[in-house]
Parts: C-alpha cells; structure tokens; sequence
C-alpha cells in the first residue's frame, strides 16, 4: 500500500502521491493513474509540478552515470530473448525484498515532507493575507477594469479592458464604504495594466469589501477631494 492509498485525498493524500510520482516509487498501475490525472486535473498536475520544483535541487549534488554495457545487455537478454539466468537457490536479502523497498520509499516520502515543511513549523505567526477581485462597469459606458487588492502588496492592480480616455481628462479610482463619501485612492495611470498603492487606513476597509468606483476627472483628478465628473466603471469586492 502506497502512502496515497493510505491517506487518501481527504487526508491530504494526494499532495504524497504527487511526491511518490516525483520519486518514481509508485507501482506500475499506479504511475499510469498518476499520468492520466496530470493529464486531466490541472489541481494535481501544479502539485506534481510543485514537487518537482521542490526534488530537483536534489539531485544536482549528483553527476548523471553511465551504466555499464553489461548490465543493458543483460536487461535486453531477459526482456527480448526469453533467455533466463541458469537457476538458483533464491537468497533472501534487503536488496531484493520488495517489502523493504517499499518501506524505504515511504521512509524517503515523510522525510522529504518533514524536510520540506520544518522551516515553516516554527515561523512567527502571520497576518492572513486577503486578495480581493472586482469587475468595475457601468450602464451606458465603455469603460472597464478588472481591479485586484493584493493586502500583502497593499495595492490595488488595475487591468484596462475598455473604454478610451478623452483629451485632458483623466481616470480617478475611489473607494466608497456605505454610506460614507467616497475616498480618493489616486488618479488611475495610464496604460493596460496599473498599480495604485493603498494606506494603512484604506487597507482595513478594503478587505471587509468595498466598492471601488472610475469617475472621469479634469488633468490631475478632482479639484475638490469628491468626485467632481461622470462615474464611468464600479464594482464590489468580491474574495477569491
């Protein structure tokens, strides 16, 4: 029994059958399981790729060999000439016990795991970090942006999808908490892709779910603190 039958997928079993598919210890039937998911499940295919990433330093402290041409000869002999070695009494060792192979991959599996996770054990605890996405639109406008608050990078990143900038306007992003006036977050660089940094006291209430509103401004953004032009694109913060 491998460690994936043992622990199963609810038990986090398919993050060690990923690593065992990794190592190259998984039975036959179960390799070509582990092909197929990969295959078909994006999910267990980034967790393969994870372990991958995570293994590979491991093996540069050691030079790739050659194997001796007796041994391939000796491999084709068995596989393709139905020849088979002069008979023997069978000894029983470690290196031909499958239970201890088997063993030693599981030992190699939990201790990979613990290697891999013991930096993390003991690391100070963090504040939960918050990503938050909204579609900003508006009836009778063009003017659209996919907006991300990041709280880790404590910015919002802003995607232009539609909608041209007139002549000596600009676009100007604002937050807006309930009924409160809304809150200046900047003018909205131009360009495909922007980053608009947020304050500390903006960041608390991003992450309980505001909205986000675009009102087109003269040059600069608004004179007056308030939206003085147009909202052109809006949206509510949604969790991902």
């Amino acid at each position: 029994m491998t460690l994936a039958e043992d622990n199963g997928p609810e038990r986090g079993g398919d993050d060690l059958f990923a690593a065992e598919y990794v190592l190259g210890v998984l039975p036959a039937e179960e390799r070509r399981i582990a092909s197929r998911r990969i295959d078909a499940e994006a999910d267990f295919a980034r967790l393969v790729d994870g372990w991958e990433a995570r293994l590979s330093p491991l093996a540069a402290a050691y030079p790739d060999v050659e194997p001796p041409t007796a041994v391939k000869t000796a491999v084709d002999r068995r596989l393709f000439s139905g020849a088979t070695e002069p008979a023997t009494e069978p000894r029983a060792s470690l290196w031909s016990s499958l239970a201890f192979w088997r063993g030693l991959a599981t030992a190699a599996v939990a201790a990979l795991a613990l290697y891999v996770t013991v930096p993390y054990v003991n690391r100070p605890a963090e504040q939960p970090q918050t990503r938050l996405v909204a579609s900003l639109a508006a009836d009778g406008s063009d003017v659209k942006y996919l907006a991300v608050y990041d709280s880790e990078r404590h910015e919002v990143s802003l995607s232009h999808i539609s909608g041209a900038l007139a002549s000596g306007k600009d676009f100007e992003l604002w937050m807006i908490e309930g009924k409160n006036a809304p809150v200046s977050m900047g003018v909205i660089p131009a360009g495909a892709t922007a980053h608009i940094g947020v304050s500390p006291a903006t960041q608390q209430k991003l992450g309980q779910g505001a909205v986000l509103a675009v009102s087109l401004e003269p040059s600069g953004g608004s004179p007056t603190g308030q939206p003085t032009g147009p909202v052109v694109a809006a949206g509510d913060l949604k969790g991902i």
